[in-house]
């Protein structure tokens, strides 16, 4: 016999939180939706900030600093990630001139890998300098598609660069990228290549776990599968994200105003 029919056990197996399995995956998919959330709109509020600071009027040589900001993207990311993960270990160009003028004492080094909320900070922030570039890009085209008769509709009425931004600038660029958001959201949940090739899910802090304090529920189910060979929950835990994504990628779409008010821009 190959194989034998198990029904829902493996599922009853993944949500029993007293489990070893059971409380790994609650874990992991609170710090999933977490990451999730922060990269998706860490990203897109520094996105737009600098979208905003490039094309403004004053702002000279709008093309030069596009192109700075740009530069990263001509670089295949995992060799940024693997670039950053040599950088930031405890023996890394980071520590090591951190050392060198001061500011840590020569025989310390920064946990960036080796703390759970360090490791977490630190894939967040990478994640910004390497997905903001995307997101100027995506903001830029929407800016200059918002039509300049009404921010000169505004200034005759008297509206200042606050009122303009929330009233006009804002409520159209999350009409157009609402979209946008909800795609980005989704592959943040299943950003393996960020986590595995910077973190490596590290660091470990309960050796019965076979997920670290940064795995996503992605690549938790590759150690699952790869590493210890359960595939049965590896499977599990890839219906479950299908699930709960596609569920929220609907519900938020169908209640957002692109989709309520298509075409009102």
């Amino acid at each position: 016999m190959l194989f034998d029919w198990v029904g829902l056990e493996n599922f009853r197996t993944l949500f029993d939180s007293s489990s070893i399995l059971g409380s790994t995956f609650w874990s992991v998919l609170a710090w999933t939706l977490v990451w999730a959330f922060f990269a998706t709109f860490t990203n897109y509020i520094f996105g737009m900030i600098l979208s905003l600071m490039i094309n403004r009027k004053d702002t000279k040589a709008k093309g030069f600093w596009r192109f700075c900001f740009v530069l990263s993207c001509a670089v295949p990311m995992f060799v940024s990630l693997l670039i950053m993960r040599t950088m930031l270990q405890p023996e890394g160009a980071v520590n090591v001139l951190l050392r060198n003028i001061g500011l840590i004492a020569p025989d310390a080094s920064l946990p960036f890998f080796t703390d759970p909320t360090w490791a977490r900070v630190t894939v967040i922030v990478v994640n910004i300098w390497v997905g903001v570039p995307y997101t100027l890009l995506q903001l830029t085209g929407v800016l200059q598609n918002i039509p300049a008769e009404l921010y000169e509709a505004a200034k005759v009425d008297g509206a200042n660069a606050f009122q303009i931004f929330f009233k006009i600038t804002l409520p159209y660029m999350l009409y157009v990228t609402t979209p946008y958001l909800i795609s980005t959201f989704t592959g943040n949940v299943n950003n393996f290549n960020i986590i595995y090739l910077l973190s490596g899910g590290d660091p470990v802090t309960n050796l019965s776990s076979t997920a670290g304090s940064t795995d996503l529920l992605v690549t938790w189910l590759y150690k699952l599968t790869i590493d210890k060979q359960y595939y049965n929950v590896g499977s599990v835990i890839g219906i479950m994200t299908f699930i709960i994504l596609a569920v929220g990628a609907l519900l938020t779409y169908r209640n957002s105003r692109s989709y309520k008010e298509e075409g009102g821009f």
